[in-house]
């Protein structure tokens, strides 16, 4: 993964139909209609294009996926019909959002316009117009499917308690081990170690502008993994990937210059830029990040071990150690609780903790406090380095789910099982009630809906 990319590019445009050029079927068949569904149709090709799809992102299934996936399309079509019915409004905000992504996703995956052009075999507008009625569609889809789950009955802690008593334990969801936690943290001298790696920067900087291969000195000293190995070199991609600082620093130089030192949470960058074409760019960086010395380390754990002691002579509360010594903004105003940043949960199961923290406190009982340790706080993509002690305020064992102690859990498997059954309820009614005719091609799938059966075409 590129350090200076906003999220993971994945691997070779996942989320994007694939073309038939040739528009052949496996057996030689040119493109045709092989289901209606009301006014709705299905092409082989519109087939084919997901069944490259699923292959890409690595789909296995048990039955022929062109079965499988035909009954899931088949569905679609009928929650678009009654959209159209019902006349939904596109979410044009939606749409206009994921085709951005969609085209910085592939454009930076293929290099460029132009090869993406020649992958797909049509010109870039093209490409547009099937997307964005794609997406359209997909808009109109799940507003559908929302509107249908919204219409069931809110569910009550009586529905709750009835679902409960009447399902066997074993059936029941496991709720594994989870932990509420206090921490007290203290930092490294950031701004001590902020400007040695802008000096080793800039004296990285004087050597390229004195002569020495940029590629060459990114391969040596280079921290981004990614690009180091290839001498810096990013490749073709669009700017709206990067962190906004990168891209603006990177748009705003002229090939063959090196930038002034460039800060993203990822560190401090230099740029040289090989090529641009419109809002895309193929670049070189050098990333270095701050590093911390064993004086920091030593210093924070010091003050830590003191606080522990404290703590355990009860000279002071936790609560009040947290306010006052911890540096961490995120927790020292609640006493040093901890909550997950992305559900706002003061539980956490293990694999929502941090390895270094879960280390630290996995063999500890409810009111101890671990030793002090290094560890990484929320901030930017891969975190800062952190040294801290976390309190085990509370442990709850893993256990099957249960009325009293996983309301939450229960009310929400309850409304989606509610939710689930609305959906199967429409697709029956509409299989049994709309006009649908299946190509007798595929008259040997095994369908999961038994309607389906009924809705061949006569050979």
């Amino acid at each position: 993964m590129k350090h200076t990319v906003k999220g993971a590019v994945l691997a070779l445009v996942l989320c994007l139909p694939f073309p038939l050029h040739a528009q052949k079927y496996e057996n030689g068949l040119i493109d045709k209609t092989i289901a209606v569904v009301g006014n709705e149709m299905i092409s082989i090709s519109d087939l084919e294009g997901e069944v490259q799809m699923m292959r890409a992102e690595g789909y296995a299934s048990d039955r022929n996926v062109r079965c499988e996936i035909l009954e899931q399309m088949m569905e679609s079509k009928l929650f678009l019909m009654q959209a159209r019915i019902d006349s939904l409004s596109i979410n044009n905000d939606m749409v206009d959002g994921e085709l951005s992504n969609r085209m910085d996703m592939v454009r930076t995956q293929l290099g460029g316009d132009e090869a993406v052009e020649k992958y797909f075999g049509k010109p870039l507008y093209k490409l547009r117009q099937e997307w964005r009625k794609a997406l359209e569609d997909q808009s109109l889809t799940q507003q559908m499917q929302s509107n249908i789950m919204s219409d069931i009955p809110e569910i009550t802690p009586y529905d709750v308690k009835c679902y409960v008593d009447s399902t066997s334990a074993e059936d029941l969801p496991m709720v594994p081990i989870k932990y509420q936690l206090s921490q007290i943290c203290i930092y490294p001298d950031r701004e001590a170690a902020n400007m040695a790696v802008k000096e080793r920067l800039l004296a990285i900087r004087e050597r390229i502008i004195n002569g020495e291969k940029f590629s060459t000195l990114a391969r040596i000293y280079s921290q981004d993994p990614g690009s180091a190995r290839r001498g810096g070199e990013l490749g073709m991609a669009s700017k709206s990937i990067f962190w906004p600082a990168f891209s603006d620093a990177a748009m705003a130089l002229k090939p063959g210059v090196v930038s002034q030192i460039v800060e993203t949470p990822d560190g401090f960058h230099i740029i040289e830029v090989l090529e641009k074409k419109g809002d895309m760019f193929n670049a070189r960086h050098i990333l270095l990040k701050p590093e911390y010395t064993v004086d920091d380390r030593e210093n924070a754990f010091r003050v830590l071990d003191s606080l522990k002691t404290e703590l355990a002579n009860g000279a002071v509360t936790f609560d009040l150690a947290a306010r006052f010594y911890s540096e961490d903004p995120a927790t020292k105003t609640n006493g040093g609780q901890m909550s997950d940043p992305n559900t706002g949960s003061s539980y956490f199961e293990i694999d929502q903790l941090k390895p270094q923290d879960y280390a630290a406190i996995k063999d500890l009982k409810e009111g101890e406090i671990s030793e002090p340790f290094e560890s990484l706080d929320n901030e930017g993509r891969s975190g800062n380095t952190v040294y801290k002690i976390i309190r085990v305020d509370r442990i709850i064992p893993a256990h099957a789910a249960s009325f009293t102690e996983d309301y939450d859990l229960m009310l929400n498997q309850v409304k989606q099982m509610k939710s689930m059954e609305a959906i199967d309820r429409f697709i029956e009614e509409k299989i049994s009630s709309t006009y649908i005719v299946i190509d007798p091609l595929f008259k040997d799938c095994q369908f999961n809906r038994e309607g389906w059966s009924e809705k061949f075409r006569p050979e």
